[in-house]
């Protein structure tokens, strides 16, 4: 590979890249040489000229997002070897599996690829960009994909439309950079079914990240009543009826994610008739529902994806934990999360402390949940830490 554009920091701070922290601040760099412009690879220098790594230029904040630490320049094998190495991971933690045929493969920075994700459901890799170095090395990714995976890779979606930039994200439309569709969007999961449709689904079309937290779902599950609220696509709720449960609820405000809910009981064998599937706003479900759930999933969307929107997220995440802890049955159980990467643990845990004195319940934490190995966070980047989760017993 060749890379002719420098970027060359300011004095002391270069020492964040040694440590391998994969981001460099606009306020860091001293000057740019050569033709620098957005989307384009750039050897990152200290003051004395040194080599640190190479990664991705943007104009913003993050201005580069490093790929590549050290002297040495990518080699033109570059993308085969880093999913070459994210894929041994995976398998190292057991995906895919028998029973198990999505997972994630790549997860940006926690697999030293800021920007970008790449999520495997059964023979199709959905692709997702988060900056532009990505969108622009998005065929050579797909290449890549394809000489890892090999005859089980059947198709490449392209899906950044929603995630890229200012105007490239306005022009730019979701594609398939290899195969074509496939007609059965169908997974396994834990031998829980699942249909996935990552053309017109949010995120990639499923979300893997709780895979594990379905599972410990099924725990508490086994005879209960069980209320599954913000349920997309009915991941829990599928968990939970395979567990044994007694009925379940599951309740989203959208009218196509509660009709992919239908579906994947079906595809699973239970009625959503018998376990009905309500299209209404949680807070407004919850309202007359004292004492009907001994179990209780509270998984919304961001509330902030943003620092100045944490405030309101807060509230936002205390009110709704309120709201289950007064409607649920003595001895039940919530389980509770945040995504927002802005809403740290500790700020999370404090709101949930405080929903618990609003509600005059008292409380006990039985587990704190995290997202999967498929997930990875990077130690030198504790910020790829997103999903926070608590499972609470209420007396």
């Amino acid at each position: 590979m060749t890379i002719t554009n420098k970027i060359i920091l300011k004095k002391g701070k270069e020492y964040s890249i040694e440590r391998f922290h994969p981001w460099i601040f606009s306020g860091a760099i001293q000057k740019m040489e050569g033709s620098v412009t957005d989307g384009c690879w750039v050897e990152v220098l200290n003051f004395k000229n040194k080599t640190l790594g190479f990664g991705h230029y943007q104009n913003g904040s993050i201005a580069v997002r490093m790929v590549s630490f050290g002297e040495q320049v990518p080699a033109e094998n570059f993308w085969e070897t880093k999913l070459s190495s994210a894929l041994k991971m995976r398998n190292n933690s057991g995906l895919p599996a028998v029973e198990t045929n999505a997972f994630r493969l790549i997860h940006g920075e926690g697999d030293g690829l800021p920007g970008l994700i790449i999520d495997y459901y059964n023979g199709a890799a959905v692709l997702q960009a988060h900056d532009v170095g990505m969108h622009n090395d998005r065929q050579k990714i797909a290449q890549a994909l394809v000489a890892v995976l090999g005859d089980t890779l059947k198709t490449v979606y392209y899906k950044s439309h929603g995630t890229l930039p200012g105007k490239l994200r306005d022009a730019q439309q979701d594609e398939y950079l290899y195969g074509s569709s496939i007609a059965a969007h169908a997974v396994t999961e834990n031998g829980n079914k699942f249909l996935i449709d990552w053309e017109e689904g949010q995120k990639t079309g499923f979300f893997l990240d709780q895979r594990e937290n379905r599972k410990l779902l099924g725990d508490f599950s086994k005879g209960k009543k069980v209320l599954n609220t913000f349920c997309y696509t009915g991941g829990f709720s599928v968990y939970a009826l395979h567990a044994g449960a007694e009925l379940v609820h599951s309740v989203d405000a959208s009218e196509k994610a509660i009709a992919l809910t239908r579906k994947n009981l079906e595809l699973n064998g239970y009625d959503p008739n018998t376990h009905a599937c309500f299209a209404e706003d949680t807070f407004d479900f919850l309202k007359d529902k004292q004492n009907e759930y001994d179990v209780i999933v509270l998984d919304p969307p961001a509330f902030a994806k943003h620092r100045d929107a944490r405030h309101q997220a807060v509230k936002g995440y205390q009110r709704l934990n309120t709201e289950a802890m007064k409607k649920i049955k003595p001895g039940g159980i919530i389980f509770t999360f945040s995504c927002s990467q802005v809403v740290d643990r500790q700020l999370f845990y404090d709101t949930i402390v405080s929903a618990a004195i609003q509600a005059s319940r008292q409380i006990k934490v039985l587990h704190h949940l995290s997202q999967p190995a498929d997930h990875p966070v990077s130690i030198f980047h504790p910020e790829g830490e997103y999903l926070k989760g608590l499972v609470l017993y209420v007396e």
